[in-house]
């Protein structure tokens, strides 16, 4: 059976109703494609912080502009819903937490049926630990196009986080951005920037270790200090991309069988199967003498 993922490169703001006509135009163009799947970015709802940078630059940009904080039950959760209707979509938000003052960068996958889950980003980029709470798991979910796991940007520089949901079973990873360019020595050309390009290796390489679909979405333009670098895209379980908007704002779609693919990539490369957990114990052992001892190597 074939199912058709796409990925979004757009640019959301503080506007409420400038994201939601947003998503709405784009629900409507993946409807006329014919798409299954569509992920939206990072702070989709209600736009990304306005800097990052210094603990002291952090929090003067923060205390002016924080993104709108909402409840996964609330009323813009539920016409993000009415908007999609039955395309199943992830989309990224600032999630206000039940005591009413904790916040967390937060992701969820949804149609106008059902809230299939919802993600806390783990994961925290220089000083956005100053807006934010940090998660503490990653679940995946049941949807009608198949196990789907969530990630939100930083997330993607750490394999543990993709292996954890590709041994719980995804069959596709949808990661949200909100990328920036390098603060320093910028690229003229976005795309040749330093970090468009470790955006696009991580993407790829991520799909390879764990041999799943991968669905990177992207903010894009620039919004407060932050350029973004758009390059959302569809990556196969050999790391293939298969489709990308580059540094554009738009769609990367593709087409795919999801288990013919997971049938054929994973008969010749066996990267779940020959994994030697036996060895791993320093990656958990945080107080063993054998990770003290790497602790040590890697602030030498």
């Amino acid at each position: 059976m074939m199912t058709t993922l796409a990925a979004v490169s757009a640019n959301f703001t503080r506007d409420l109703e400038q994201n939601f006509a947003l998503i709405a135009d784009l629900a409507e163009q993946a409807r006329e494609k014919g798409v299954d799947f569509l992920v939206l970015p990072e702070a989709a709802i209600g736009g990304y912080l306005s800097s990052l940078g210094n603990h002291g630059d952090t929090v003067r940009a923060t205390s002016r502009s924080l993104p709108p904080a909402i409840r996964l039950d609330g009323p813009e959760i539920a016409r993000v819903q009415q908007i999609v209707g039955d395309l199943v979509v992830a989309i990224g938000f600032c999630e206000l937490a039940d005591d009413g003052e904790t916040r967390y960068n937060a992701a969820a996958v949804l149609d106008g049926f059902d809230v299939y889950g919802s993600y806390r980003k783990v994961h925290q980029p220089l000083g956005e630990g100053m807006s934010y709470s940090a998660g503490s798991d990653y679940g995946v979910f049941d949807t009608p196009v198949g196990r789907v796991g969530l990630q939100i940007c930083y997330d993607k520089a750490f394999p543990e986080a993709a292996r954890l949901m590709a041994l719980g079973g995804a069959q596709i990873i949808a990661s949200l951005s909100a990328w920036p360019a390098a603060r320093t020595a910028t690229a003229q050309n976005l795309q040749d920037d330093r970090w468009t390009y470790r955006f696009n290796l991580f993407d790829m390489a991520r799909a390879l270790d764990n041999q799943v679909f991968w669905v990177a979405s992207n903010q894009s333009g620039s919004f407060g200090s932050l350029r973004y670098v758009g390059n959302a895209k569809v990556v196969d379980p050999g790391g293939n991309v298969l489709a990308t908007t580059l540094l554009d704002s738009g769609m990367a779609v593709a087409e795919v069988d999801i288990d013919e693919t997971f049938r054929t990539m994973r008969a010749g490369m066996f990267h779940l199967r020959d994994r030697r957990p036996d060895v791993y114990a320093p990656l958990t052992d945080s107080d063993g003498p054998r990770t003290a001892k790497w602790r040590e190597l890697a602030h030498a």
